[in-house]
């Protein structure tokens, strides 16, 4: 009852309520345009190619997952959020590297502007790649094991097809900044949590109709057990106290207090396991395209199958190694050392300067590792749990990851407002709080 009286709260603040009506709407044009065919295409012959085309399911299923199983479908949203999403982070890695770009990050709003509008036409270059890629695998499908597949096959289609996919996308992309504008959360978290979300309900009825009904709670009690796991995970830190010395300019007195500094966990977010994915899928793809031509690279394809133990042995290891790669990139020990320095803090039994460097490097070693491991882990589970154990786990440790930290990010906005308007915390059990 309290939870509900809590979720009545939200409607009782005029500005919440517009805001989680206007992303709903997004999300309702988003999931109406999965279902709209693309041009050209029999869609029922389609289906029965992506039946066999394990090569195809190799390279591009993982982008599937962003757009709600609709790329599989030739729909005009066929690509969703991915281009965007690939671009964001090429702009986010070079935006670490490049002197001018990090320059332009540190301009503050003008900066960020810039950069987006950077992303925006970097996904725009991706979203046409990507449909010429898809449009002349399709062709090629028609023309060697599937004809009839493409209604009137040649240059015309390619144009159309690579147009309409390309312009979904950007529309796709364009939803996901309003979301961001007028509604509530991320916007792009919120297109690939809808499409995440989306596919439940086939997955839900495929495991009750497929599997004994025991099976079935099971595998749905597993489910939630490794969705609080994430929770557990994701909320926790380790908490750095920072004391600021007294300082007396003129008649007032400055600093005196103690804050901390959190250090997640997982520092690193979703990004290692996304770019793991890519990593692997794309020599997957090619050695499946060399083994059917040549007889030397069929034992190098059979033994590198997707889920297969070698693939997972090599998603661990990339994995691992991306995490701390992120997280080298994203903090700087010696300048958050510096910064603290200059604003009259240290750290109680630390000596300012290269030591609390030293220290900052420590720490986010031994949490980078528990933090590798834990999306390592992830990032295999299912697999392992249908290889060795035989359950019909259908969704993957990314998908899980990425609706539950999507659907935290969410409760987090909604508690906010909730408690600016004191109606008090979103959750019975108080606020949303980080774990020591």
């Amino acid at each position: 009852m309290v939870l509900l009286k809590n979720f009545g709260n939200i409607f009782k603040i005029p500005e919440l309520t517009r805001k989680i009506m206007f992303t709903l709407g997004v999300l309702i044009v988003f999931r109406l345009g999965v279902y709209i065919p693309a041009i050209g295409i029999d869609v029922r012959i389609l289906s029965q190619l992506m039946e066999k085309a394990t090569n195809f399911k190799g390279l591009l299923s993982y982008f599937d997952t962003f757009s709600g199983g609709s790329l599989q479908y030739c729909t005009i949203f066929a690509l969703g959020i991915s281009p965007y999403i690939t671009a964001s982070i090429m702009m986010q890695m070079l935006s670490m590297t490049i002197p001018t770009l990090e320059a332009l990050m540190k301009e503050g709003d003008y900066g960020r502007r810039l950069i987006n509008q950077y992303t925006r036409y970097v996904a725009l270059l991706l979203s046409i790649g990507y449909s010429l890629g898809y449009s002349f695998y399709l062709s090629n499908a028609n023309a060697t094991t599937t004809p009839g597949l493409i209604v009137n096959p040649g240059w015309g289609f390619i144009f159309l097809f690579t147009l309409s996919l390309t312009v979904g996308s950007i529309l796709t992309m364009w939803l996901g900044e309003q979301i961001s504008l007028f509604g509530i959360g991320n916007g792009s978290s919120m297109i690939i949590f809808a499409g995440i979300v989306s596919r439940f309900p086939e997955v839900i009825a495929k495991l009750i109709g497929g599997t004994h009904i025991a099976m079935a709670l099971f595998v749905l009690a597993l489910f939630v057990l490794i969705s609080g796991l994430i929770v557990f995970l994701e909320k926790g830190d380790r908490k750095i106290p920072v004391q600021y010395a007294r300082r007396i300019i003129g008649q007032k007195v400055y600093g005196g207090q103690s804050t901390y500094i959190p250090f997640k966990i997982n520092t690193a977010g979703v990004m290692p396991v996304i770019f793991a994915g890519s990593m692997l899928n794309i020599p997957l793809f090619l050695m499946g395209i060399l083994a059917d031509r040549f007889e030397i690279f069929k034992p190098v394809a059979k033994a590198l199958v997707q889920n297969g133990l070698l693939y997972n042995a090599l998603e661990f290891a990339l994995i691992i190694f991306f995490t701390f790669f992120y997280t080298a990139m994203a903090f700087n020990p010696t300048e958050l050392a510096d910064n603290i320095k200059k604003s009259g803090g240290f750290i109680p039994g630390i000596r300012p300067g290269k030591q609390t460097a030293d220290f900052f490097d420590y720490i986010l070693t031994r949490i980078g590792l528990v933090g590798a491991i834990y999306l390592g882990l992830l990032a295999i589970a299912p697999s392992l749990l249908t290889r060795f154990l035989g359950l019909p786990f259908a969704v993957s440790g990314t998908s899980l990851l990425i609706m539950v930290g999507v659907a935290l990010e969410t409760s987090s906005q909604i508690e906010s407002y909730l408690i600016e308007y004191k109606y008090g915390s979103f959750l019975t059990t108080g606020k949303m709080k980080s774990r020591a």
